[in-house]
């Protein structure tokens, strides 16, 4: 199974959601697999306690090797098995992203590339749930994780300006489910920093799941033990298993995993 976090908005949570959702995965027994595109690299530093320094040892080597054929005339592995690091936590996985990734955009647009994330993944084996963390932009990268997943989860927190975000958001997604990738679907809309006692909240949500839109029940709380888990570099499963957030995304794993009705 795999998920792309996207939202073209910067600060929903984007890597916080994709960090602890794939650490519940992996205390579930299954092995999983993140893929760090957003050049800040905040999942990086969340799973692996540091920045990767060495861009032969991220995403970013992985598009350079896809440019080689065309720039040094020599095959390209098109693998991501050498870019993989295993991470403090059984079963969890990372590929980091790096700052080189910047500067290769233009060149892998040109030579167009946009289906190597794809063909990657179509060919790694041994991950049961793969997580795609994007950056908070509609560009090279993050088409590549729309058209590389099957599943695409929307963060959204609960103001005005968020909500005419979402609206581009689903135009941008359905037209790359009509030009590139026909499987991709709208897993559901996770609402983040939730405050239930404030009206703005209860009301935007109640008008986005009135106009249908896939809002996912379980609701994200507000909590500062986000930012100490972000310093100590363990998700929440890890870091506070007891505290209410916590709770809270282990009910949204399972919401995800449940059968449908």
């Amino acid at each position: 199974m795999r998920r792309v976090i996207f939202n073209q908005k910067g600060g929903v949570g984007k890597s916080t959601i994709t960090c602890n959702l794939a650490a519940i995965s992996a205390i579930d027994e299954k092995k999983t697999l993140v893929i760090d595109l957003d050049i800040q690299g905040n999942s990086t530093h969340y799973l692996l306690g540091r920045k990767v320094t060495d861009p032969d040892r991220t995403i970013a080597n992985f598009y350079k090797e896809s440019l080689a054929v065309s720039l040094f005339g020599k095959s390209p592995s098109g693998e991501l098995s050498g870019v993989i690091h295993e991470t403090p936590f059984p079963n969890l996985y990372v590929i980091p992203s790096h700052p080189e990734m910047e500067p290769l955009q233009g060149r892998l647009e040109s030579r167009y590339k946009i289906y190597k994330l794809k063909e990657a993944l179509d060919a790694l084996q041994g991950f049961d749930r793969i997580y795609i963390d994007t950056p908070p932009v509609l560009n090279f990268y993050s088409r590549s994780a729309l058209i590389a997943a099957k599943h695409c989860l929307i963060p959204f927190d609960c103001d005005a300006f968020s909500r005419e975000a979402l609206y581009t958001l689903l135009a941008a997604v359905a037209e790359i489910r009509a030009d590139h990738n026909a499987d991709l679907n709208i897993e559901g809309i996770i609402v983040n920093q939730y405050q239930g006692r404030a009206n703005l909240p209860q009301q935007l949500v109640n008008e986005l799941t009135d106009e249908g839109l896939p809002v996912l029940q379980t609701k994200l709380s507000p909590s500062v033990k986000v930012r100490e888990s972000h310093s100590g570099s363990k998700p929440l499963i890890h870091f506070a298993p007891d505290h209410k957030l916590t709770e809270e995304f282990l009910a949204l794993h399972e919401e995800l995993h449940s059968p449908r009705q």
